[in-house]
């Protein structure tokens, strides 16, 4: 088939590599290049360099509102168009120029988790799993009917981050499954019941309040590992907690109880990955090398 790729993070690159490995990718979109690291230099997104790398044709537009966009994006007279984070909203013209529309892999099991943060909602919220459907596109925001599902179980200490990599991969595998057999997958419509929406992360939600009760606050810890990555100040250092894993023991919320186990407001957890400022992120026990926890925190 023809394909248009568009999408712009680390995962929609293993997507990216399975399409180019078994289609025809005419062209590339993602978003542009931003300003990174310290010198503030135009780094292009993850897609956006592995497609050079393939030797594959990119498009940056900042948005599909000009005549101009639209019309080259039509051009390219693909047969369909797959869409993986690629943080634009599609016009309805972009949707129905290809010949057989466009198909959003989005990592949650619809209509559960609709929206920008699917895999830190489904741990932050304690789901017990959670998947990938491939959806027909339409205008609104991931509601258009499933064309193929599969689920996965989140695990205890799992965390965002290798929730992510896992999903990845399982997208993936599940469009060229699609492709291969689209005209024998009949659309099925969401249901209207169970709706949830996955808001985008807020940096203010990421620090801990030992109050909360420790499954809560596992899966905060959890739930934002890697990004923008939960945190507990320590003398006046805010420290990363990566990944942490419910334990016993009882004290006031936020008393340190031995090692890296912290009391919160009913029982406690124990934290097995975290980051100091400027450090890499290193087991538990690595860290309290170099730190010493007061009593309270």
């Amino acid at each position: 088939m023809r394909i248009v790729f568009m999408g712009t993070p680390e995962f929609s690159v293993p997507v990216l590599e399975a399409l180019a490995a078994s289609h025809e990718v005419v062209a590339v979109y993602s978003q542009p290049p931003r300003p990174a690291g310290r010198g503030k230099k135009e780094r292009p997104s993850p897609v956006h360099a592995r497609a050079a790398e393939l030797g594959l044709p990119v498009r940056t537009p900042l948005n599909f509102r000009s005549d101009e966009a639209r019309a080259e994006f039509a051009a390219l007279q693909a047969d369909v168009a797959v869409v993986v984070a690629y943080g634009l909203i599609l016009p309805q013209a972009v949707l129905d120029a290809p010949r057989l529309g466009c198909l959003n892999i989005h990592a949650s099991l619809l209509p559960r988790w609709r929206g920008a943060a699917p895999i830190h909602r489904a741990i932050m919220a304690g789901d017990a799993e959670t998947g990938i459907c491939i959806m027909q596109m339409e205008a609104g925001l991931d509601t258009g009917p499933v064309l193929l599902r599969a689920a996965t179980p989140i695990g205890a200490t799992e965390t965002t981050g290798a929730l992510h990599d896992r999903l990845s991969e399982m997208g993936a595998r599940m469009i060229v499954e699609a492709l291969a057999h689209l005209s024998g997958l009949p659309p099925v419509p969401q249901p209207e019941a169970g709706v949830t929406y996955a808001s985008k992360i807020d940096k203010a939600e990421a620090e801990i309040d030992w109050a909360r009760p420790a499954l809560e606050v596992l899966r905060r810890i959890n739930g934002l590992s890697p990004f923008p990555g939960a945190w507990t100040s320590v003398a006046g250092e805010r420290v990363k907690l990566l990944r942490a894993e419910l334990t016993s023991g009882t004290g006031a919320p936020g008393q340190v109880l031995g090692g890296f186990t912290i009391a919160c407001g009913t029982g406690a957890v124990q934290i097995l990955e975290a980051q100091r400022e400027g450090k890499r992120p290193m087991p538990a026990a690595e860290v309290l090398r170099g730190l010493t926890l007061p009593a309270q925190l």
